[in-house]
């Protein structure tokens, strides 16, 4: 079924759940836009897509770009569009190596700050690479420590095993699955799962409350991290979203999507209506077994006649 057409469903159940607030649960939860999901657009380009298609604000990418690490210009940014940032990605990643220096505490100090002058309460950040051993010997107590001193929100995103010819890479320490780790705040990013063979909604139970921010996407199980528009993938994003709106989710849900290969600016906008849409769509859940509207056919077109639940 057309993803127009499912947002034409929500919006019936929204009506719904208007008129009957026990119908439909929809929480707190607010949808962002990262910056990275415009690339090779630029981060002015983020807040101005973020605007006109009806997000609630942006997670800024840090050194996605120029203008993306200097918070001056992003403040503006913001200023103009009328786009709240609900959270800061801290520059940890491959690219970003040397954005905002190479001492990592530093660049999370500095991530901190830049959540602070933005009005953001999160700060996403990845765990250390292997060769930071230092970085990563104090990195579980570290950033609860920063966590503690700054007021803001670091919640440690789940990774994968990076697998080569000569099999799994263990990349990251202490691990890239911070299921068993104790993080206080994880982020839990669909596109990531897929590549490391789990599923995003058993992460997201085992969880529990430490679950304070989502990059949604998907993937395919590809060892590549493909972060395709969640749906088109193996994650069961709609199932993830049911059970965020089930449990009160009043995190943030980024929509974090590889837009590099659309032919067209037009493409590109269609692929982030399309994310927008689809969120909107799944991040509600029914209160109770039938939707108070005439016959069953809403509910069967939103399951597929499916039985399957979360």
């Amino acid at each position: 079924m057309s993803p127009w057409v499912l947002w034409g469903l929500g919006a019936t159940l929204w009506g719904v759940s208007d008129a009957d607030e026990r119908a439909v649960r929809v929480p707190a939860a607010k949808v962002g836009l990262s910056t990275s999901s415009v690339y090779p657009e630029t981060t002015s380009s983020a807040f101005e897509l973020a605007r006109r298609l009806g997000y609630d604000g942006v997670e800024l990418m840090v050194g996605i770009d120029p203008v993306a690490a200097d918070i001056d210009a992003v403040e503006k940014l913001r200023d103009y569009h009328q786009v709240p940032v609900l959270s800061v990605h801290s520059p940890c990643l491959l690219i970003t190596q040397r954005v905002w220096g190479t001492d990592p505490w530093a660049k999370l100090e500095r991530s901190a700050e830049a959540a602070r002058r933005l009005d953001c309460d999160v700060v996403v950040v990845h765990p250390p690479f292997r060769w930071q051993r230092e970085y990563a010997r104090g990195f579980v107590a570290g950033v609860r420590r920063l966590a503690e001193e700054t007021g803001i929100t670091f919640a440690v995103e789940n990774m994968y095993p990076w697998r080569t010819p000569g099999g799994e890479l263990k990349a990251y320490m202490p691990g890239w699955d911070p299921t068993e780790l104790d993080y206080d705040t994880l982020t839990l990013d669909l596109s990531h799962a897929s590549t490391a063979n789990q599923q995003s909604l058993d992460l997201a139970r085992s969880w529990g409350d430490r679950l304070r921010h989502v990059h949604l996407t998907d993937g395919s199980g590809s060892a590549k991290d493909e972060h395709m528009v969640p749906g088109r993938g193996d994650q069961r994003a709609d199932k993830l979203l049911e059970h965020l709106a089930r449990t009160d989710f009043d995190g943030h849900v980024v929509l974090e999507v590889n837009t590099r290969k659309a032919d067209t600016r037009a493409q590109r906008e269609a692929d982030l209506a399309e994310s927008l849409a689809f969120t909107r769509l799944h991040l509600a859940t029914p209160l109770h077994p039938t939707y108070a509207v005439d016959g069953a056919g809403v509910a069967d077109a939103l399951t597929g006649g499916s039985d399957d639940t979360v």
